[in-house]
């Protein structure tokens, strides 16, 4: 039987930086992770927050905190981000023109002490990618373009997931697969089946009128 996914709550609809130190107080036990999602207008749509409110939430939490850098040129703000408490950084493929900076990235998060993940766009093929694969703690696949919340999963994506977990089998390794990107109860069986580890949910837990049932409801996969 495949146990229970771990959840990742997402910091996306919320528009409030100190709603998100609330939410992530009221998370802390109920959820496994907070999932950080950080952007600039330049890798996406919009801009959002930087790694002094993740310094913030930290102080004053004690969840794990699940960072997802969805910005271009992350090489030089990843020292401070750490500093300020992630202990998963999830970095972009995209958002590095050269790859030997983006090698240089994933051992120097490994160095400290936090996981490295690793994430890439619906449009990017997965051969792009699976080299890097080696090297990583965690695999965010995107199962929406990056950039707004609430919206619907790309169908294509489940295989995605299909296609990460028969690579993770054939090469013995123990990434954590983790999705972000619509999941619901509808679809979180079917995704841990798949390979999931680790479910990312934003719209889905933040706007139920009870969070932790919501939580309950994407843990069970039985």
């Amino acid at each position: 039987m495949k146990k229970s996914p771990d959840i990742s709550v997402s910091t996306e609809p919320i528009s409030d930086f100190q709603n998100i130190v609330e939410y992530a107080k009221q998370m802390q036990g109920v959820a496994d992770f907070l999932h950080c999602d950080v952007m600039n207008v330049n890798f996406v749509t919009k801009n959002n927050y930087d790694y002094n409110l993740i310094k913030n939430i930290n102080r004053n939490s004690s969840i794990m905190l699940d960072v997802h850098l969805m910005v271009n040129e992350p090489t030089i703000d990843i020292p401070k981000y750490l500093e300020a408490g992630a202990n998963i950084l999830t970095v972009h493929y995209e958002a590095f023109e050269s790859k030997e900076d983006l090698v240089n990235v994933i051992k120097y998060i490994k160095a400290h002490n936090a996981l490295v993940g690793i994430s890439f766009k619906p449009s990017t093929s997965f051969k792009e990618v699976k080299s890097f694969l080696f090297s990583c703690d965690v695999v965010l696949i995107m199962g929406v373009e990056p950039g707004a919340s609430g919206q619907a999963t790309i169908p294509e994506m489940f295989d995605r997931v299909k296609e990460i977990d028969d690579f993770r089998t054939q090469n013995n390794l123990n990434f954590k697969i983790e999705f972000d990107g619509g999941v619901n109860p509808d679809n979180a069986k079917k995704l841990v089946e798949l390979g999931t580890d680790i479910l990312v949910s934003g719209s889905f837990v933040y706007n139920s009128k009870n969070r932790s049932e919501a939580i309950k409801k994407l843990k069970n996969i039985d």
